[in-house]
């Protein structure tokens, strides 16, 4: 296997898991907002470590394994952390949890049938708008006297729109493949 940049911010973003948590018990408002920074930063290494091995041909087989499942990682401790501190409807993020599962056995399957399937457009979208949330959601009480609360929660409601959307055009698209033949 060739260790690349992009290699390793995949496997930086799971190493940074148990630290983005762990922050968030430190007490005062300071825990949760350094907990925010460490997440973004997981999650820049989410964009950067694809942009990298696209634009240097920097691709292997470690990072397309890898890469989907450190941002499932990081999304399930995130989403896990905001249930723990009820900052985030539970069915939202069963939804978004159960979608997120659904694609990836998806995945899988097409995988085993020898085909793969793209990232969609939408599929970057809701990452986007889930990553923004989680952060919101983390500092909801405020930064700099903005409150974060609302917009978290209308940017978790918009992931999860996405999130349904894709998914179903994920499954339209692979559903000829996966029909039993007879």
């Amino acid at each position: 296997m060739i260790w690349n940049l992009p290699n390793t911010l995949t496997a930086t973003r799971i190493v940074l898991i148990p630290f983005f948590i762990g922050l968030s018990y430190l007490p005062g408002r300071w825990g949760l907002i350094l907990s925010a920074v460490l997440f973004s930063l997981a999650a820049l290494t989410d964009w950067a470590d694809g942009y990298i091995a696209r634009r240097e041909g920097l691709l292997t087989d470690f990072g397309r394994f890898f890469d989907p499942v450190a941002d499932k990682l990081l999304v399930i401790s995130a989403f896990v952390l905001l249930l723990a501190l009820n900052r985030a409807p539970l069915i939202l993020v069963l939804t978004l949890l159960a979608r997120e599962i659904t694609i990836m056995a998806l995945r899988e399957r097409m995988a085993g049938l020898g085909v793969s399937i793209r990232v969609s457009g939408l599929a970057k979208w809701k990452t986007g708008f889930q990553m923004t949330a989680i952060i919101m959601l983390l500092v909801q009480d405020g930064l700099f006297g903005i409150p974060f609360q609302w917009p978290g929660l209308f940017f978790l409601f918009v992931a999860v729109v996405f999130s349904l959307w894709s998914g179903y055009r994920y499954v339209v698209a692979a559903w000829p493949q996966i029909q039993p033949r007879t």
